[in-house]
């Protein structure tokens, strides 16, 4: 599911890496918001505050929301800088290097997440959202911007309209792609719901250690693609 690109892709392998890093971003939504009261994987809000903040000359306040939105850019510009690095030697650690970043994030702020919330909130949400700016930039990558899984804004969008579309496409070609759409759609919606209630569960037990639950999910989608391939060859 991490390997294959291109027309080398099918719709198994989409809905593969997409129940799984939306799983893992349902987590991190949660258990984010949850401790610092911040959105952590999208930056759509933050940019209403940003605005907010410098109409009512609040400029800290302000450049903190902005710090935000950079942070999840900057994680999606080295993503993918990663990939193009890496893809001029290896093509076997393309994807990987980038998810293992991600889970070492997961697992950083995990351990020392509690620290973060009583020395400077703020860092826990940068290092949060630079993971999910990794994350949503590798699977753009992976799948042709076919598959996206840190916000639900746009898959809905998509999804309404895909639906609308159920009623006017005749042909069965058309309609099997359609199909094949808003069941990617549902899945990638259903696992980030599925990932945000299991974190809102188990965060009153575990706090930030539900992060270690998500960065040993990406580990194990690794390990499990590249058994996969070995057994294959």
């Amino acid at each position: 599911m991490f390997r294959h690109k291109g027309k080398a892709r099918t719709l198994q392998h989409n809905l593969k890496i997409a129940s799984l890093l939306s799983f893992v971003a349902g987590i991190v939504n949660v258990a984010g918001f949850l401790a610092v009261q911040r959105l952590t994987t999208n930056v759509t809000g933050h940019f209403a505050f940003f605005v907010d903040e410098i109409f009512k000359l609040n400029f800290w306040q302000g450049f903190i929301y902005f710090l935000y939105i950079f942070f999840f850019l900057l994680g999606s510009f080295v993503s993918n800088f990663i990939i193009e690095m890496v893809s001029k030697t290896s093509d076997r650690l393309i994807y990987i290097i980038p998810t293992i970043i991600e889970s070492l994030i997961l697992f950083f702020v995990a351990l020392f997440g509690e620290f973060l919330i009583s020395r400077n909130p703020n860092l826990l949400a940068f290092s949060l959202l630079f993971a999910m700016g990794l994350q949503n930039s590798l699977v753009t990558t992976i799948s042709n911007a076919t598959v996206r899984t840190t916000h639900l804004t746009g898959l809905f969008t998509d999804l309404g309209i895909e639906l609308s579309q159920l009623f006017f496409y005749k042909q069965q070609d058309q309609k099997d792609k359609l199909y094949s759409s808003i069941k990617l759609r549902l899945t990638i919606i259903s696992f980030f719901f599925l990932g945000g209630l299991i974190g809102g569960i188990f965060y009153s037990t575990m706090r930030l250690y539900i992060l270690a639950i998500a960065g040993a999910i990406l580990l194990i989608g690794i390990v499990y693609d590249d058994l996969k391939l070995i057994m294959q060859n």
